[in-house]
This record gives structure tokens, sequence and C-alpha cells, in this order.
């Protein structure tokens, strides 16, 4: 018969616990874009031990390479957070929305949304304009005229570029990432331990 969660050891649960409030206190004042969806909203799922287990599984992973920390929708979040903290945000939401971006199916629809995110990060003195050479802003300007999926690729591959090589670093040195990893090895460690101290299921 399967126990319940009760039936873990308090300690487990504890640390489970901590290191979601931990990590949902980094991402308090992550407020992601309608175009970026729900890549900002915390995924914790379950309280089930196994999914702190993953999770901290996830978030060890974001150390690994910044295209983890890009697959990853809790690492998205938590990068997010961090960019707002050097208010540096827009690459990051100008990378997303070039993803969505690419799924739209709709030639009227592309043709829409391709204006609508030259006027919020590319155009000269654009609300969240993001750091691209001149180059590169007009020949983004000319894709436009025959708007296509792909009329964004060297601007939001020199915005990737340029998060990977600066404030990538930065997010993995940062104080409150090294506070997750810290914790996220401790849960990890705990859960093993807790799986093998009390089986789940008898």
């Amino acid at each position: 018969m399967c126990r319940t969660l009760s039936a873990f050891p308090t300690t487990c649960l504890e640390r489970a616990k901590e290191f979601k409030t931990r990590l949902g206190i980094f991402l308090h004042k992550s407020e992601l874009g309608s175009d970026t969806g729900s890549a900002g909203k915390l995924e914790w799922g379950s309280k089930h031990s196994k999914e702190s287990k993953n999770f901290s599984e996830d978030v060890l992973a974001w150390r690994e390479s910044f295209d983890l920390l890009l697959n990853s929708k809790n690492g998205v979040a938590a990068f997010h957070a961090f960019l707002k903290t050097e208010f540096s945000e827009e690459n990051l939401e100008f990378w997303l929305a070039c993803e969505e971006f690419k799924k739209i199916r709709s030639a009227t629809k592309l043709a829409s949304r391709a204006h609508r995110i030259f006027e919020e990060f590319i155009r000269s003195e654009a609300p969240k304009e993001v750091n691209i050479d001149h180059e590169t802003r007009e020949l983004t300007r000319t894709n436009l005229q025959a708007t296509t999926a792909t009329c964004f690729d060297v601007a939001q591959g020199k915005t990737r570029t340029l998060m990977e090589k600066d404030s990538y670093p930065r997010f993995l040195k940062s104080p409150a990432y090294q506070d997750l990893v810290a914790q996220a090895t401790a849960t990890s460690a705990s859960a093993s331990s807790c799986s093998l101290a009390e089986p789940l299921c008898t």
C-alpha cells in the first residue's frame, strides 16, 4: 500500500519546502509579458519528494550549458528575474518573443507580430530596445518588407550570444543562484536518502 506524503521523514519535507520558498523568493519579481506565455511561472507541480528531486536536478543543470537553461521553463524564469536586477531583461524577452514568433503559421499574423516585435525591441529608442549593431538593425528592418519566420534570426542570434557571454556567467556566479545550487544539492541528496530509508510503497 502506498504511503501518504505525511509518512516521509519531517526533515525531507522541511528541506523540500525550504527550497521551494527560496526559489519562490528568487523568482518573486519575474513577470514576463504575453509574448513569453507561461515561461515566467514557477512549475513545481506535486509536493511529492520525487518532484523536489527532479526540480533540484533541473536547477543544477542550468550551470552545465546556456541551452539547458533556456530549455527549462523554471530556468528561464530564474534568469529573467536575475536580468531584471541588472535592468537588461529586454534581451531575454526579445529572444523569447522570437521563439514564439517562429511558431506562427498565419502569414497575416506573422506580419503583424513582426512589426510589433520590431517596434518594441528593435527600432531606435524602442521601449525595450536590445543592444544590437546598426547593420543588424537595418537588416532586420529590410527583412520586414517580406516577412518570414526567419526575419529576426540574425538579431536574435546576436542577442543570444550577448546573453551567453555576458549575463549568463554573472547569473551563475550570483549569490541567489549559488544559494539555489546549495539548496538543490542538499535537497537532491536528502530526497535520495529519504527514498532509501522510507520507501514510498510497501
